[in-house]
């Protein structure tokens, strides 16, 4: 299951991503984080989003490059001992929603970085998150909306801006929700998918009583 959300900055794309991963419920939810933390204003913007997330229950995974290589057994497996001794606990074996930002940055680690996919970024960032889609419940991807802009660029930032709207297409036509956020509100690019319609329905289930129904 995957929703794709973007917008501009300080559009409230991420606040509204984290809506969409509460919504499904008292599940595991999982933070994979792809800011590198280079300066302080990078430092800056990721305690913000730390606060937001705050007393959400979130555990955070940091990733800068290699996405496919993210393994969610772990969380799941220590998750599991946390609530191993509640009372009334049945989902310790289930899939986690993840949240998945930002794909901006993660393009630009895959390219730029030392170890790096460089020209193979777009292929290495689809790969990667359709490994967290198989490991999830649901995926939800916060990206950017850098293309509303006047000014033409060249080199770099312009192979940049082509690999972002590549990953960007392919991901919104496979997702089974599209969200461009707007001054805090959600406009849907697509029609959800009926998959997704019913998950939402069915999201404090267990994960067979739901699989049996989709």
């Amino acid at each position: 299951m995957l929703i794709v959300v973007t917008g501009g900055s300080g559009s409230g794309k991420s606040a509204y991503a984290e809506e969409q991963v509460m919504a499904f419920g008292e599940r595991q939810r999982v933070y994979v984080a792809t800011m590198f933390p280079f300066d302080e204003e990078s430092h800056k913007r990721i305690e913000r989003h730390r606060r937001m997330r705050a007393h959400k229950k979130f555990e955070t995974l940091e990733c800068y490059t290699g996405l496919a290589r993210v393994k969610l057994s772990g969380t799941i497996q220590a998750y599991s001992a946390q609530e191993e001794h509640c009372p009334g606990n049945r989902r310790k074996t289930e899939k986690p929603v993840v949240l998945l930002e930002c794909l901006s940055n993660l393009t630009a680690n895959e390219m730029f970085q030392e170890g790096g996919a460089g020209e193979n970024t777009v292929e290495a960032v689809l790969r990667g998150v359709l490994s967290l889609e198989e490991q999830a419940f649901a995926l939800v991807v916060v990206t950017n909306e850098i293309f509303s802009e006047a000014a033409l660029y060249e080199g770099d930032t312009r192979r940049y801006q082509n690999y972002l709207g590549k990953i960007n297409q392919e991901l919104a036509r496979r997702a089974d929700r599209a969200v461009e956020v707007v001054y805090g509100i959600p406009v849907k690019l697509k029609k959800d998918s009926e998959r997704l319609c019913r998950l939402e329905a069915l999201g404090g289930r267990r994960d067979e009583e739901i699989l049996g129904e989709l």
